[in-house]
């Protein structure tokens, strides 16, 4: 199937049409992210059973009758690993696709693996071995060459079948179900919005610190963050996260101080010195009761280990009988929080709660017993 290349917005209107009244198309994007906060589109590609596009955004500055498409409720848009290409549609409409499938999270309940890579879910659906030449691409330059596009177009050209196999699967085990939560997750928008409040929670280390080490750490990220988005520009390159956490415990006072602070720079120190140490100066006048808090853990006894290894079994069982891998179930740490007494974990809803935690509670609740023998482990309940 002759590939197109689209890169005027008369060519984008007549290919619309085309596949206008699909049922289904398959999608993905090409972007580069390395110099800036925000995502930069650089290819859009699209297939049904009849057609495949490369459509070239950076030519086209109208993309509305693609994205009437892709946002039509009538219309399933499957991706492979669908976040990131979803962030990037969020982002041109300030809304998502209404009917999204996602072929890594119905391959993870089917058996193929945790977060499968496409390439290997193209192997093992269709045993077809992708070209990996062009994964390194700067999808930015142009013109494109052959080579560049076809690898490109193959993204969505054995998707379709891809999709097609998974689709039959699920139907066949009952399991289509299984994936709304997942997939109304994924469509759902505040997965997608900057939070700058809360962005202290992903800088790598926050657990060491603590009183209003915390508070410090919350006011910095967030002034980063802001900085990063009004500049779109990376978060490490305003800041980089062990910077921000030994400004949260040092918590210097005077520009001298900084200069103290490994890993910050003089130029960087030269251009926000002065903010910096405002953002510390409000971060420690914030009230006592407004602080972060971290939530307390306490050790679990050997008693209570001796039952997350009993659970861990439990998993390992159903999972093997659904043929799905343990770590897409839950991990020890989410057992642990379960024994901990904890209930608002992802083991104990939708299908996760349905192969699964469901009996890990009943077990807890003494409402199941294991038995076993050699080869085998059995439940009673």
């Amino acid at each position: 199937m002759t590939v197109q290349y689209i890169d005027s917005e008369a060519e984008l209107a007549q290919f619309c049409q085309q596949i206008a009244n699909s049922a289904w198309i398959t999608v993905d994007t090409e972007f580069l992210r390395e110099k800036t906060y925000y995502p930069q589109l650089c290819l859009i590609q699209v297939a049904n059973d009849d057609h495949i596009a490369c459509i070239d955004p950076l030519a086209i500055s109208n993309l509305d009758p693609l994205l009437d498409i892709i946002y039509n409720p009538e219309i399933t848009i499957v991706f492979h690993a669908a976040r990131q290409d979803l962030e990037l549609f969020y982002m041109l409409r300030n809304a998502l696709p209404s009917n999204v499938f996602d072929t890594q999270l119905a391959a993870t309940i089917l058996g193929y693996g945790d977060q499968i890579g496409y390439g290997n879910l193209v192997k093992k659906c269709l045993d077809i071995d992708l070209d990996k030449a062009h994964s390194r691409t700067d999808w930015t330059k142009r013109p494109l060459d052959p080579a560049q596009i076809t690898y490109a177009a193959d993204d969505v050209r054995y998707l379709r079948d891809v999709y097609k196999i998974l689709k039959q699967e699920l139907a066949e085990k009952s399991r289509t179900h299984w994936l709304e939560d997942d997939f109304n997750t994924l469509t759902n928008v505040e997965t997608y919005k900057a939070d700058p409040d809360n962005v202290w929670r992903k800088v790598k280390g926050f657990g060491r610190l603590k009183g209003v080490q915390l508070a410090i750490l919350k006011q910095l990220s967030a002034w980063r963050e802001q900085r990063a988005i009004t500049s779109n520009r990376p978060r490490r390159w305003i800041l980089k996260d062990d910077v921000l956490l030994d400004l949260a415990k040092l918590a210097p006072e005077s520009i001298d101080k900084l200069s103290m602070i490994r890993g910050l720079e003089a130029n960087t120190i030269k251009r926000y010195g002065e903010k910096l140490l405002t953002e510390i100066k409000q971060a420690k006048a914030t009230p006592k009761d407004q602080w972060p808090v971290l939530k307390k853990t306490q050790a679990l006894s050997q008693q209570q280990n001796a039952i997350v290894d009993a659970l861990m079994a439990l998993v390992r069982k159903f999972c093997d009988e659904q043929s799905i891998a343990p770590v897409a179930v839950a991990s020890r740490k989410e057992i642990e929080c379960m024994v901990s007494g904890e209930t608002k974990l992802p083991i104990l809803q939708g299908w996760r709660n349905e192969i699964v935690g469901q009996y890990l509670k009943d077990f807890l609740d003494g409402k199941l017993t294991i038995t076993a023998n050699t080869t085998q482990l059995n439940t009673k309940g």
